[in-house]
């Protein structure tokens, strides 16, 4: 594997699976004028970004990285549970291998599963687990209403946990009519659907349960780093916080993993004071309007360089 950075957070979906998995609740993929498109919703960049593996290397050369980990755009989760989920996700994850393995040690994978379906999603990990190139699995942060602390995104959880393949939690983006305005959908929406998973991780009893789980927050952890100290609080003068005896938020956050991408140092220092230092990686959201170009370049203003990146990484991904 090339050294340098290690960009754990970026987008690929070959153009093949651009309808979306079956029941998805949003409109298919398209491009039109070398632009993609959800349904109507200009997503703001080229197709290709997204869809060539060259283009996709191109970039990552020119952002200075030495390997990106590629995972399905959030829309391609399979959160309904219709007939040929399971289809759609081992189309996915075949094509992720093939791309991974012909990209001369450049990207590596994590791969969809069926998340209505544990049993085929053991089954899914054991055939990720065994391609080498793929290191894990990317998951949204809610299923319906409920999260990591109970069935079936705990019995997910268990799974990777036990075949030692990474989790990456990625927003899905759900509609509120309260964030119909402003892109605030995305602004504040993605922010508070990743901190809702790491409140269901720290105060659920999941950390406890599995100890070896390696899971990562994504946008630094949205809201999450600047309410710690509030769960804190809670957790000391309530019970019902308490209910899954687990050690307290202030120990069990730092039990999870974070990119980097907070868009603004201040933010990224908070999140560096409540997170363990060694569980922190830069993270692009490539090729999305909300990522950056060169992700490395706001950790290493606030003084993580690019071998401890790399070396975060490593360890997440189990290289």
């Amino acid at each position: 594997m090339t050294t340098g950075p290690i960009d754990i957070h970026a987008h690929w979906l070959p153009e093949e699976l651009f309808g979306l998995p079956p029941g998805s609740p949003v409109p298919p993929m398209h491009g039109r004028d070398g632009q993609l498109y959800l349904g109507e919703l200009p997503l703001y960049f080229e197709t290709e970004a997204m869809t060539d593996p060259h283009r996709v290397l191109a970039d990552t050369d020119a952002a200075g990285l030495g390997t990106r980990v590629l995972s399905a755009p959030p829309f391609a989760f399979p959160v309904a549970a219709a007939e040929g989920v399971a289809d759609y996700v081992d189309d996915f994850n075949e094509a992720l291998t093939k791309v991974c393995r012909d990209s001369g040690d450049r990207l590596l994978g994590l791969g969809l599963v069926s998340l209505h379906d544990p049993d085929a999603a053991r089954t899914q990990m054991d055939q990720i687990a065994a391609t080498d190139v793929v290191r894990g699995i990317a998951v949204p942060p809610l299923l319906g209403s409920t999260s990591f602390d109970v069935d079936p995104m705990r019995e997910l959880l268990r799974a990777a946990a036990e075949r030692d393949l990474a989790v990456l939690v990625h927003p899905m983006q759900l509609p509120r009519p309260e964030l119909s305005s402003y892109y605030l959908v995305n602004l504040i929406g993605n922010p508070v659907e990743t901190t809702t998973a790491a409140a269901s991780l720290v105060l659920g009893g999941v950390l406890e349960e599995l100890p070896n789980l390696r899971i990562c927050m994504l946008h630094g952890g949205g809201c999450a780093p600047a309410l710690v100290g509030r769960w804190q609080h809670g957790w000391e003068k309530r019970a019902d916080v308490r209910t899954a005896e687990t050690r307290s938020p202030r120990e069990g956050f730092a039990g999870l993993w974070f990119d980097t991408l907070t868009h603004d140092a201040a933010t990224l220092e908070l999140l560096r004071a409540q997170a363990d230092p060694s569980h922190l990686m830069c993270g692009s959201d490539y090729p999305f309007d909300m990522g950056v170009a060169r992700p490395q370049d706001l950790p290493n203003g606030v003084g993580i360089d690019d071998a401890t990146l790399e070396r975060n990484a490593r360890r997440f991904l189990a290289l």
